[in-house]
């Protein structure tokens, strides 16, 4: 299902991030590329935000200090459905990644992230062709391991249950489990 997305007229931003000397860098090229923003610390601040005027486009952190900032992309999915929120953290992984797009965010970036990707993410409409690929996409090895890692916290870090629903030894998938994350 294709999601509407804002009139071209409605340029409001929200930029929810607890590091403030990236957020005040992030206002001012937002501004620069004509968009209206304003800006929150936290979770009780951007909620506030929300409840008074929700916004057309968001940019949320993921691990914010009073909380985490899925439940502001839910709250602004719900206030306001054809708003088009991109996810932005210094914690990505694929989970992550899935759990903010069904959340209502349309992207979901790597910090650093730079100014032209995050409009490019905010203005993409969903008609539009796919983005080109990635200068220095995952290995296979490293989307196995992301793969893995997300089916073990959804059975709540049990190596039974895990290794039985990927149908592999138990044995096995702890020795996986025990070695670092490959190269991206």
């Amino acid at each position: 299902m294709v999601r509407p997305g804002p009139a071209e007229t409605d340029k409001t931003l929200l930029i929810v991030d607890d590091d403030r000397p990236l957020r005040t860098r992030l206002v001012r090229a937002m501004e620069q590329h004509g968009f209206l923003v304003r800006d929150a610390e936290g979770v009780v601040e951007a909620m506030t935000m929300i409840a008074d005027r929700p916004p057309a486009y968001a940019l949320v952190d993921l691990r914010l200090e009073d909380g985490n900032g899925m439940s502001v992309v839910e709250a602004l999915a719900e206030a306001r459905p054809d708003a088009r929120i991109v996810m932005l953290t210094g914690y990505g992984n694929i989970a992550n990644a899935v759990t903010a797009i069904k959340a209502g965010a349309v992207d979901y970036l790597p910090k650093p992230a730079d100014a032209d990707q995050i409009v490019r993410a905010l203005l993409n409409s969903a008609e539009e062709a796919l983005p080109p690929p990635p200068e220095d996409p995952m290995s296979a090895d490293r989307v196995r391991w992301e793969h893995i890692q997300r089916v073990y916290e959804q059975c709540g870090r049990n190596v039974s249950e895990t290794a039985r629903r990927l149908k592999m030894h138990r044995r096995t998938l702890q020795r996986i489990l025990n070695k670092h994350a490959p190269r991206p």
